[in-house]
């Protein structure tokens, strides 16, 4: 029996198709209309169907990357089930080159949205409504904030046997158990019971040739869980590539000052080893920052100049330590192979480059 079409925003894509959906969002003061852009490729045979979104946060320009590089992948020749990628969801916010949108609000924090909503509430409204009530999975790619770097890492809620097996499968050394925050597209496609995974990595206006090239073959491993597309040849990885935090920590600045960082971003640190040093610009007062527990440092605040409270380490707590830095050793030996088509900088966790 054949299968059978694949709608979205009214436009049919048959089996063995592939299409470039124009969704209309609003229009710009000079009534340039702008629209979401959707790319749709529905293979032959059944199975799941994948939504692979990013840039919900418009300066987050990793995952548009990632999704580009993933709809040029030869694997898709072979799709069982349909690829949904929606490159840029907060495209008011990606053209100003900001996080937010005009009105200054988190496009993640406007689910489920409403039609006659605030702007932010009528694109939450129009993606969940013409795109993720039509999927079955989701990944869901970001960043860390401006002038933060991420350590690549999944964010997911593990409660159920779906969404840990993605998690697992996407292979970033780090898995966090994270809540979901209301008004997320995370909650929302929970709330749904549609399995999701949020992928982070890098930081924001900035791409990084390792965390795209993780990204890529993260999104990849998770259609080769779902058997989306074939399983790879040559010799197999790991089982485990990951390990799951059991919580984490954000360590903040205890005086406004110039932060001189210590501790390198993916490092193993133990409970009261100094992460920092905080001095005011003429040296007369110096304070260090230490780590309130033992654990992998996961994100780095970039910007020497801090207010006291700014966040400047994000680090995360494990069962099992000695496990979790196997899974950064195994990320740091295997990422060259990750960035192959680039010319592979230097990187705050790479101690090679010391």
């Amino acid at each position: 029996m054949a299968r059978a079409p694949f709608v979205i925003a009214g436009t049919e894509i048959r089996p063995g198709g592939r299409a470039t959906v124009e969704i209309p969002v609003a229009k710009l003061y000079t009534h340039t209309p702008l629209h979401l852009p959707v790319e749709v490729i529905h293979g032959r045979r059944d199975g799941p169907v994948l939504m692979v979104c990013a840039a919900i946060h418009g300066d987050e320009i990793n995952g548009v990357e990632i999704i580009r590089r993933v709809l040029r992948n030869s694997a898709l020749r072979h799709l069982r089930g349909t690829l949904v990628a929606v490159p840029i969801v907060n495209i008011f916010g990606f053209i100003q080159r900001t996080r937010y949108l005009p009105d200054r609000r988190d496009l993640n924090r406007c689910f489920p949205g409403s039609e006659t909503g605030s702007l932010g509430g009528r694109i939450a409204y129009l993606l969940r409504s013409q795109v993720m009530e039509h999927v079955t999975h989701i990944i869901d790619l970001h960043t860390g904030a401006i002038h933060r770097f991420n350590l690549p890492q999944i964010r997911a809620e593990l409660k159920n046997e779906d969404t840990i097996r993605m998690a697992e499968a996407f292979g970033a050394p780090i898995i966090l158990n994270a809540n979901l925050r209301d008004g997320s597209l995370r909650a929302y496609a929970d709330s749904l019971n549609i399995p999701v995974v949020t992928y982070e990595g890098g930081e924001a206006l900035r791409f990084d040739p390792v965390v795209i090239g993780s990204g890529v073959k993260g999104v990849l491993r998770v259609m080769r869980s779902l058997e989306m597309v074939p399983a790879k040849k040559g010799p197999k990885a790991p089982k485990k590539r990951s390990e799951t935090a059991a919580t984490s920590t954000w360590v903040r600045a205890d005086m406004d000052g110039i932060m001189r960082p210590v501790a390198r971003l993916g490092q193993r640190v133990r409970q009261g080893q100094i992460l920092a040093m905080i001095a005011d610009p003429f040296g007369e007062t110096e304070t260090a920052i230490l780590a309130p527990c033992s654990g992998i440092v996961i994100c780095v605040n970039n910007l020497p100049l801090v207010n006291e409270g700014e966040a400047i380490y994000h680090v995360a707590r494990f069962e099992e330590l000695a496990e979790a830095e196997k899974a950064m050793d195994y990320f740091r030996s295997s990422y060259e192979s990750d960035v192959a088509e680039d010319v592979l900088p230097a990187h705050p966790w790479d101690e090679t480059q010391r």
